[in-house]
């Protein structure tokens, strides 16, 4: 990492966190300076992964900005007590999430939500085209609902179901295969995605990624 990312990458989370501690409904107002300082810290160095203001520039780490609060707190108390046990979850993030108090994890969740969203990228118009539809539609012959039924329209999230729009293609792809071999524990995506093909993987993240 070269000195001149580190600086816009400490100006750029010292500036959105002095946004966040000074909002009217931040989480860290309650807060002491001591507490503030530590969550400080906590934002900079997911950044190192997750990008500046959650926008994350590697396929291998998702975009956090914009997600849904709910959902972050639900996947950082998951790492925490080590109950999501895929592959990249015991790398990356039991670690972190170890360090984590309760009231820490709801103030990065504020934050991240807050930020604005990642933009979509193109690609294949066919296959952009086949995701949407599965998205919209799910595929009744495969006994696949549609994604939209808990995702949202334009897959914005709802509560707990995460936001997808503008996510990592390869990052969407991951987690539906370690899903699907149930390598990462989600009930409710089990039964969705078991019948899914490698194609309309393909096809669901190409869209996601576009919007």
């Amino acid at each position: 990492m070269n000195s001149r990312y580190i600086l816009a990458l400490a100006i750029g989370t010292s500036l959105c966190f002095a946004g966040m501690v000074h909002g009217a409904a931040a989480p860290a107002d309650t807060m002491n300076a001591g507490q503030k300082a530590d969550l400080h810290k906590t934002i900079e160095t997911c950044a190192a992964c997750h990008g500046i203001n959650g926008r994350s520039v590697s396929p291998t780490f998702p975009n956090l900005a914009a997600q849904l609060a709910p959902y972050i707190e639900l996947q950082l108390h998951a790492f925490k007590d080590q109950s999501r046990a895929d592959p990249d979850a015991q790398a990356y993030m039991w670690g972190m999430a170890s360090q984590l108090s309760d009231a820490n994890i709801t103030a990065l969740a504020a934050y991240f939500s807050a930020q604005p969203a990642a933009a979509g990228k193109p690609g294949n118009p066919a296959l952009i085209s086949q995701g949407k539809s599965l998205f919209d539609q799910g595929a009744p012959a495969q006994q696949i609902p549609p994604c939209a039924s808990c995702h949202g329209a334009n897959a914005q999230g709802m509560a707990t179901f995460p936001r997808l729009a503008g996510q990592h293609a390869p990052y969407l792809l991951r987690q539906l295969l370690v899903i699907q071999s149930v390598l990462r524990t989600a009930p409710v995506m089990h039964g969705v995605v078991k019948n899914l093909t490698r194609d309309q993987m393909q096809a669901l993240v190409a869209y996601l990624e576009s919007i």
